[in-house]
């Protein structure tokens, strides 16, 4: 539970600096403006898809963080985990521009631009649906940070919830967004976005406590670090 109101609280920050990057395919969107309630229904759509793709990541990722369970490697993952991102928080910009680290991520962008420029020349329900799964695989940080917590989790289940929890907190922003426009001021969005690097940091700390095993309820809960036994084996 307590991943989840940090994917929660890290998706409804984190929507402010999404307005930045992912705003103008929000602004864009093929919406019928004659109608309210088809413009409304048009952006809960679209905004169903980005959740629909968050949650299958969230899934994804949970699988391996399943298998990583099993083999007893989850308190090891998750105290890796939780350093590698204060790692990145405290890197300066700079040094990814630098050393190139996130190049190789960005090279799979153009192909999803031209499919979602297909896309945004149809007007159909499906069609933004579509735009919102697709929006859900670009290169974005905050994913990133929410894959680990996924992966974390070690559970399918509890890795799509997380994901799922993550969208669901930057719905309100990027709902309010496809339909009213860039109504915020940059004053406001730049001051929420400085808060977000300490809920990131708090996500990075909460991962490094649940792989101490310290028994602490919500906290650091006590995991289990047997291996699962193969009973048929052992009849052998």
């Amino acid at each position: 539970m307590n991943l989840v109101l940090t994917a929660l609280a890290l998706g409804f920050l984190g929507s402010f600096h999404c307005v930045g990057m992912c705003g103008p395919i929000a602004l864009a969107l093929p919406l019928n403006h004659h109608s309210w309630i088809s413009k409304i229904s048009g952006s809960l759509i679209y905004n169903s898809g980005r959740m629909f793709t968050y949650a299958m990541l969230g899934g994804a990722f949970g699988i391996l963080g399943q298998s990583l369970v099993i083999a007893g490697y989850q308190q090891g993952v998750s105290i890796t985990l939780g350093i590698l991102i204060l790692i990145l928080v405290m890197l300066p910009n700079q040094t990814y521009s630098r050393y190139k680290i996130t190049a190789f991520i960005y090279s799979y962008i153009g192909k999803l631009k031209q499919q979602l420029g297909l896309l945004f020349k149809k007007k159909s329900n499906s069609s933004l649906f579509f735009i919102g799964t697709l929006n859900g695989l670009l290169p974005c940080g905050l994913v990133y940070l929410g894959v680990a917590g996924a992966i974390a989790s070690g559970s399918i289940i509890q890795g799509s919830l997380f994901m799922a929890s993550f969208g669901v907190g930057t719905f309100p922003a990027m709902l309010t967004l496809s339909l009213l426009g860039n109504s915020m001021s940059v004053n406001i969005r730049n001051k929420i976005n400085k808060a977000v690097p300490i809920f990131i940091v708090a996500m990075a700390l909460l991962l490094i406590l649940r792989g101490l095993n310290l028994g602490i309820p919500y906290v650091s809960p006590e995991m289990s670090t047997t291996k699962p036994v193969c009973h048929k084996c052992c009849h052998k």
